[in-house]
């Protein structure tokens, strides 16, 4: 973490900036897209989606590359950027944890909205644009007991104008489909995306699945299904965006886009590759507000970010004094020294329990399962009842038609440590742990040391066992939900 004098100075430089250029600061809104990657936005070279409103405000704005969720699921993941610390050092890092306990955030740790709310901004968490859905009004936050997280009567559209500065959230659907119910989820792209998004959407026949899975046609379904809903999601983003501007708010508003974690896809959500935990980044300024230097129309920034950095960036943006946490404030490049390194960490999700943990740099990632037994094939009865793929993978392998980097993906067990370059192997199916060029040693043994010195130094809590009885009952309810899986053995 920088030393806090000087994100106290960048705050109060901020602040002075804003004061002198309007009576109020800016307004800021949180555009968050669920489950999703950068590759996957056309703005960052995704092939096969329509993404004209996302790209429109990457021309207008700044797109940032490398930047990584602390959890590849959504519940940790959000406890970690509301707070700005990462959810091993707060105790929210097991997904659906402490929604019926008396836990509380340690003491100083507050939600985002609760210091933008005491600096005087209106937060909403937005849901209609009159009488057309725009967002979910997710929450999904390891902690109940705080008090209201946003303003009330705050989740229609029309309260932002009259209570300005605000701060404004609109959760998009889950990638815009819904996983449960696949004719609906194709009604509802029909309703929303329109004819001209048709006529280009993805097919089957001509999209490219990643090499870790079978080349099938349940995978390339899926596969264009994923890819038309980031479509979807776009278009609903953008009606959003359409209102902002219509309602004369865009030159006085920030607006922040950015994914909650990665793909929803099985080896995306849940596990610590770059698919599950790299997310698109898209700062665009408030006109009538001076911006920082390097927020230029149509940048791309490579810096190496957390998503607690945009966390503390929008606190600064505020104009508001930097309170303790491991975010950092990147709106000024020189006011802080670079990240080397940006962390994650897997914990329990449902009845699933792993330990993971992992250390990306510009280049390498490092991957370090503590858990004993399988890492992907593992149990999840909601991944095997919504994700296809997954269920056609176990058969596969049943049938000892798997080869090549899906087999080694079902056959991977923990506990044991994986190394990426992901400049040579973007897709992370090559294991460069037991290389022995000097390099991939080299870059083995700086991310490890990093990894342990970022747990101790964080205070990761991951270590201490969750009791029986609170595990016990996630795996009752997900049988409930979902019974055995056809393929289990």
């Amino acid at each position: 973490m920088p030393p806090r004098s000087h994100l106290l100075l960048l705050a109060l430089a901020l602040a002075s900036t804003l004061s002198a250029a309007a009576p109020r600061p800016p307004n800021i809104l949180w555009l968050i897209g669920e489950n999703l990657t950068p590759a996957d936005l056309a703005c960052y070279g995704g092939r096969h989606v329509h993404t004209p409103n996302l790209d429109a405000l990457a021309a207008a704005g700044t797109r940032y590359t490398h930047v990584f969720a602390t959890n590849p699921a959504c519940a940790p993941s959000r406890s970690a950027f509301f707070t700005g610390l990462y959810q091993t050092t707060t105790d929210t890092q097991h997904m659906r944890s402490h929604r019926t306990d008396s836990f509380r955030l340690p003491a100083g740790v507050r939600p985002i909205t609760h210091r933008l709310r005491d600096a005087g901004y209106f937060t909403a968490n937005i849901k209609t644009i009159g009488s057309a859905s725009v967002g979910t009004g997710k929450l999904d936050l390891n902690f109940v007991n705080e008090g209201p997280i946003y303003h009330e009567n705050s989740s229609d559209w029309s309260a932002l104008k009259s209570r300005q500065p605000f701060f404004a959230v609109v959760n998009s659907e889950e990638s815009e489909y819904d996983i449960y119910d696949r004719q609906s989820a194709q009604k509802e792209r029909v309703k929303w995306v329109g004819e001209d998004i048709h006529v280009r959407h993805a097919k089957p026949e001509t999209v490219t699945p990643p090499p870790y899975y079978p080349d099938h046609p349940i995978v390339r379904e899926e596969w264009a299904r994923y890819l038309n809903s980031i479509s979807g999601m776009d278009l609903r983003l953008g009606k959003v965006l359409a209102q902002l501007r219509d309602d004369g708010l865009e030159d006085d508003t920030i607006v922040i886009f950015f994914g909650d974690n990665g793909r929803l896809d099985p080896r995306g959500i849940h596990w610590c590759y770059d698919s599950g935990l790299r997310v698109p980044l898209i700062i665009r300024w408030a006109k009538n507000f001076p911006a920082p230097a390097q927020l230029k129309p149509g940048a791309v920034d490579d810096r190496l970010l957390s998503l607690l950095d945009v966390t503390a960036t929008t606190l600064a943006a505020a104009g508001l004094p930097q309170p303790l946490m491991h975010g950092r404030v990147f709106l000024d490049a020189d006011a802080a020294p670079p990240r080397q390194y940006a962390f994650a960490a897997r914990d329990r999700i449902d009845e699933t329990e792993q330990r993971i943990r992992s250390v990306h740099d510009r280049r390498y990632h490092y991957v370090r399962t503590f858990s004993s037994g399988p890492t992907f094939a593992s149990l999840n009865r909601y991944k095997e009842k919504c994700f296809l793929i997954l269920p056609l993978m176990r058969e596969l392998h049943r049938a000892g038609k798997l080869t090549g980097a899906p087999l080694a993906l079902m056959e991977r067990r923990g506990p044991g440590e994986e190394l990426y370059d992901l400049a040579a192997d973007p897709h992370e199916v090559d294991n460069l742990i037991d290389s022995p060029l000097a390099e991939h040693r080299a870059a083995t043994h700086r991310l490890r040391a990093a990894l342990d010195t970022w747990m101790t130094e964080t205070g990761d809590r991951g270590a201490i066992p969750e009791p029986r009885e609170i595990v016990t009952p996630f795996t009752k309810e997900m049988h409930d939900w979902f019974g055995t899986p056809k393929n289990w053995p």
